[in-house]
């Protein structure tokens, strides 16, 4: 990595930090910034309101909004690779509808909060591998009106069986409603010990396999020549990616865009490869994600936009943007 970018990344990580403090002070409940500060580093009364709400709700929340921002920014990453189109992402094409479902599943089942992950990441799977598989043609490249008909198509689906059961569910619906619109809210320590799972499961399997993971740009004769078995290798990273959506989409609903947005922005800085997309597009993720949390929770003293609201204010002006300039071939 040149001088340049390795400046540009220690910014980003230097305002990820500053980015992180500073939503710790917003919210309905206004804690003293000095106050706050001491509290956060140890000091100051411990049995206090204002430590309580730093340490029990707005900490695990502001830890929540990066993870799940390094997972989906990866996993968007990913998704676009393994289907070498450049508007691939888990929420256009129906993976994050299918592992919201899956969530529902496990909530109507009576199921403890750990299942959600397990459910939504085995829905997301089963959808990932039947968008695979009709998506791809004979000598294995991806047709992007195929990819959209089929992702919309998955999507509208699964969205009316999860409309279906909040309108059979009833008064208890509220929770399923979260899920459609994307909710960090219920963050807390035992869903970020969660999700830590799939993320450092993730890190090292990426880590371990980041030469691979170019060989997929090329063709699949030339994966093969270099004695890669392209076909079981796309089958593992797409179990892997969606794996980590699942997970991501149990617990934080359907939070659009950020797998479409920050793989695309790493690459215009960065580059296309694999070995500095993965890893960047976690890193922006998070600090994409923790932003847009931050302006839900601040743009209004009385109540918060749900996360994927703001998601998508930033993320469908982009996607309009890469529409047209795919029509144009830009």
């Amino acid at each position: 990595m040149i001088l340049k970018n390795r400046v540009v990344v220690m910014i980003s990580i230097v305002f990820l930090i500053f980015l992180f403090c500073f939503s710790l002070f917003i919210g309905n409940y206004e804690i003293n910034f000095f106050k706050g500060i001491k509290l956060l580093f140890g000091g100051g009364d411990i049995n206090s309101l204002e430590y309580k709400i730093l340490w029990n709700l707005r900490v695990p929340r502001a830890i929540m909004a990066i993870i799940i921002g390094m997972l989906l920014g990866s996993s968007g990453a990913i998704t676009q690779t393994l289907f070498r189109n450049p508007m691939a992402d888990p929420y256009i094409i129906g993976i994050s509808a299918s592992g919201t479902f899956g969530a529902v599943i496990a909530f109507l089942l009576g199921l403890s909060e750990g299942y959600f992950g397990i459910f939504g990441s085995l829905f997301s799977f089963l959808t990932s591998i039947l968008i695979f598989k009709l998506s791809n043609g004979k000598r294995g490249s991806l047709d992007l009106s195929t990819l959209l008909i089929i992702g919309i198509a998955i999507s509208a689906l699964l969205r009316a069986l999860i409309s279906l059961t909040m309108y059979l569910v009833g008064e208890d619906s509220f929770r399923v409603v979260l899920w459609t619109m994307g909710y960090l809210g219920g963050g807390d320590w035992k869903k970020i010990s969660i999700l830590l799972v799939p993320l450092v499961f993730s890190l090292i399997y990426f880590y371990m396999n980041r030469y691979n993971l170019d060989i997929i740009l090329l063709s699949d004769e030339e994966a093969h020549s270099l004695g890669v078995n392209i076909k079981k290798f796309k089958y593992k990273v797409l179990m892997i990616s969606t794996f980590m959506v699942g997970f991501s989409v149990a617990f934080t609903g359907m939070i659009g865009f950020v797998g479409l947005i920050i793989p695309h922005l790493v690459r215009i800085i960065f580059g296309s490869s694999n070995i500095k997309l993965i890893p960047l597009s976690m890193l922006y993720g998070g600090v994409f994600l923790l932003f847009c949390d931050t302006v839900s929770r601040g743009v209004s003293t009385t109540m918060e936009i749900p996360i994927g609201i703001v998601t998508a204010i930033f993320g469908a002006p982009f996607f309009i943007y890469l529409a047209f300039k795919n029509r144009r071939g830009v």
